[in-house]
């Protein structure tokens, strides 16, 4: 068992920063892979970074560049420093934590809302 809770959402404008927090209860060295997730209104969730054990990071197309995926070992956290914020950037944004034993099994957070105003 994983419980992710996030933090660190709010109204930015556009041009703006926010930092988001995920703090994991297991230690993040036997997690698999964590990630950053948003869903806005009406449409799919998708992929906004993820790491993995590996070494492996990846970002959506849409935010390379503006976001930063990053984690404090001690602290079990992941976090998704996001510059340069734009309207469309406006979602739930979840944290996503995936443990590989007898078989691969994901985690969510809550989510936290993110609103960037034009």
């Amino acid at each position: 068992q994983v419980q992710l809770v996030e933090s660190g959402g709010g109204l930015v404008q556009a041009g703006g920063s926010l930092r988001l927090s995920c703090a994991s209860s297991r230690s993040i060295f036997s997690i698999y892979a964590m990630g950053w997730y948003r869903q806005a209104p009406g449409k799919q969730r998708e992929l906004v970074a993820i790491f993995t054990s590996g070494g492996v990071t990846n970002y959506a197309d849409s935010v390379k560049g503006r976001f930063t995926i990053s984690r404090d070992n001690a602290k079990n956290t992941v976090y998704l420093q996001m510059n340069s914020l734009k309207p469309e950037d406006t979602a739930v944004y979840y944290c996503n934590a995936v443990v590989v034993g007898v078989r691969a099994q994901d985690y969510w957070g809550q989510g936290t809302q993110v609103t960037v105003s034009s």
